[in-house]
């Protein structure tokens, strides 16, 4: 069992340096130019070189993501609360926001500047958009999902209806509601980073920008290195809490 586990536990981490030497080896081996594919050295080289300017706009990026991704909790979880708690409002919203949810977020940023301007709200509205349908739709499953047996049973004992979403639906709901979290929060990185690639003038996607403009595509390769690696840490940060506020749901995970 503690063999499977640190199997598990550094498996990511094996593929990752498997992936990083065969991209090594093919740069070298094959003398790709690294205007067109630069290797992994070339990439670290000018992570190092450049790391004061890429904090700066990787700081910006992060800022900017959460700020969004915090909207995206706030109204994700109020229309889901909505939608999983009324039949009716289930049957009006979903197919509207389903529709939505289709729409390439990309296109309302040419909007979204003329009505922000170019800056920083582009980028929040644009990582807001993308990123709170995956918790509006998780919070509403778990809610709209509630066993009809055990709300009769809740009912039977006295329970009232906002009783039941409150104390039983809501608690059932955390794992789709983290679960929700780890996608929405990588969500909201592409997000922003697609806002200010055409409407900002700072930021991780500002970056990739100027530097293929330049041709420094070991730069370029830096900025989506940094974002790959935020939204990482994010991902487990939302997964470290999940295992320590919802184990109850994880039960059989565990002991597998």
């Amino acid at each position: 069992m503690n063999h499977r586990k640190n199997v598990e536990r550094w498996a990511p981490l094996l593929l990752l340096a498997f992936i990083v030497i065969l991209w090594q080896i093919i740069c070298s081996g094959f003398n790709i130019s690294e205007f067109i594919f630069p290797s992994p050295l070339r990439i670290w080289e000018q992570t190092l070189e450049h790391k004061a300017t890429i904090a700066g706009h990787a700081w910006r990026t992060f800022w900017v993501t959460m700020a969004g991704f915090g909207i995206a909790i706030v109204v994700g979880v109020l229309l889901g609360f909505l939608i999983g708690s009324s039949r009716l409002a289930y049957a009006a919203v979903y197919p509207l926001m389903t529709a939505f949810n289709a729409l390439p977020k990309a296109a309302f940023v040419p909007v979204l500047v003329v009505w922000f301007g170019i800056g920083i709200g582009p980028a929040i509205l644009t990582a807001f958009l993308i990123s709170f349908f995956p918790i509006m739709v998780n919070i509403a499953t778990g809610l709209a999902t509630l066993e009809p047996e055990l709300e009769d049973v809740l009912r039977v004992l006295g329970a009232r209806r906002w009783d039941v979403l409150i104390k039983v639906g809501l608690p059932r709901s955390l794992p789709y509601f983290f679960g929700s979290l780890k996608v929405a929060i990588t969500l909201a990185f592409v997000g922003t980073t697609v806002s200010e690639m055409t409407a900002a003038n700072e930021g991780i996607g500002y970056l990739l920008i100027s530097a293929g403009s330049a041709m420094k595509m070991g730069l370029a390769f830096s900025g989506l290195l940094v974002v790959g690696v935020m939204a990482m840490l994010m991902y487990e940060l939302f997964s470290f809490i999940e295992k320590h506020t919802t184990a109850w749901a994880h039960r059989g995970s565990q002991n597998g």
